[in-house]
């Protein structure tokens, strides 16, 4: 374990009472770099024991969600929760509110661990878990790495089967939409579900659910080929021929399924289009120029942009979490604000007691909304756009994603998060 030699390290930041930033060695950041001294984590990459009987893996931060999910198919098994984007790492999952598909069932991915070994601000190593410092297992999980460096995690694992049975729900409203995902929360037999509004009159619902049967009419659907098609598309070009109300369906092998908004990151690769000149968003181009539009090639590209800091701020970068009674409201402003489409909705259980965490002093379910899009190249007006929806969120009862873009002021910030 290198957990010691990293302890030294922080220690010694902390005498001299000096600050400092982890270096990981990849990141999923959305923020632009900064150059201050560093702790490296970077070897912390380890996968160190999966006990089968247990439904337990032990791995180390810098594991990423593809390695992760090879290791325990291996042995017939899933996390419960898996971040969409391959590169996204167990420890960034702890530390940023990741928020899937299954968490409207299983929670955030940290309230898939047992427990956490972590490195605190001057150099002790503790276990936190349930039981065992809980209150900052818990504070922990969002706080984007603040309260401490976790070197470990135990995370519990569920059976796995070959397929996802996923249907799609031709939605006409907003309304309707949101409607459909809280009914569909309630339906044990689902897995997964998230949705996806093209419009005010277009929105999909997705429901998932495992399966080891494929019909035997059946073709399975993948998604993570160059030739293969961007989810939201095949989802826009799937369901645009149905009336509300309609449905229709996919068979797509498990680990496909777990990672098909990786392709187009989303759909946020498009604007990288925009960068390459005249060249036309269609098929043959994605295929042309694949090897670019996942994930990890389009964070590096993000990163290491040339120009000013600002770069980095160009698109509306955004994951907020409302009541269900309150999330039209809010979608409402943004289609008249920003005008940014599609969005990206995932039912999330509700959370208890204090934490980081997007939530309601109810701790009731909450609807989280994805909006990322191109804004205003205007700084200063890109900086009242998001302020104003800070202002519209709060008002409406609900909470950001801290990983996302945030402009509170001090004073601001510790009024929400006291």
């Amino acid at each position: 374990m290198l957990a010691s030699p990293i302890a030294k390290t922080v220690r010694s930041f902390y005498d001299r009472g000096e600050s400092f930033r982890i270096f990981r060695g990849s990141t999923n950041s959305t923020r632009p770099p900064h150059h201050e001294k560093t702790v490296d984590i970077s070897a912390l990459s380890n996968i160190i024991h999966i006990n089968q009987d247990a439904h337990t893996i032990l791995v180390e931060p810098n594991v990423p969600m593809d390695r992760l999910v090879a290791a325990t198919l291996q042995h017939n098994l899933i996390p419960p929760v898996v971040m969409e984007f391959p590169g996204i790492t167990a420890g960034g999952g702890y530390a940023a509110s990741a928020g899937e598909s299954s968490s409207f069932k299983h929670g955030y991915f940290d309230q898939t661990a047992n427990w956490v070994e972590m490195i605190l601000g001057n150099g002790d190593i503790i276990k936190a878990s349930p039981t065992e410092n809980s209150d900052l297992f818990q504070g922990a999980a969002g706080a984007l790495g603040t309260l401490g460096i976790m070197t470990l995690i135990e995370l519990r694992l569920i059976p796995a089967k070959k397929y996802v049975c996923t249907t799609y729900h031709r939605t006409g409203s907003v309304a309707e939409t949101i409607e459909t995902i809280q009914r569909e929360t309630q339906d044990a037999g689902n897995d997964y579900i998230d949705g996806i509004i093209f419009s005010k009159t277009h929105g999909v619902v997705i429901t998932g659910r495992m399966t080891d049967s494929l019909p035997s009419t059946t073709k399975p659907q993948t998604f993570s080929r160059a030739w293969d098609p961007w989810y939201y598309l095949h989802l826009q070009s799937k369901t645009a021929p149905l009336n509300p109300a309609g449905t229709t369906s996919d068979y797509v092998p498990l680990p496909e399924y777990l990672f098909r908004w990786d392709r187009g990151g989303f759909w946020v690769g498009r604007e990288a289009f925009s960068y390459f000149g005249p060249i036309p968003f269609n098929r043959y181009t994605r295929w042309f120029l694949d090897d670019f539009m996942h994930t990890r090639m389009l964070y590096r590209a993000l990163h290491s942009g040339s120009g000013s800091e600002r770069s980095a701020f160009g698109v509306m970068v955004q994951d907020l979490a409302l009541p269900y009674a309150t999330a039209e409201a809010f979608i409402d402003y943004t289609a008249t604000e920003l005008d940014i489409w599609p969005l990206w909705l995932c039912p999330l259980r509700g959370v208890q007691g204090a934490t980081f965490h997007p939530s309601t002093t109810l701790a009731e379910p909450m609807l989280n909304i994805g909006l990322w899009g191109r804004a205003s190249r205007d700084w200063n007006t890109f900086v009242c756009h998001n302020r104003r929806l800070e202002k519209v969120l709060g008002t409406l009862g609900g909470r950001k994603v801290l990983y996302s873009h945030t402009y509170y002021t001090e004073e601001e910030f510790w009024a929400l998060y006291d």
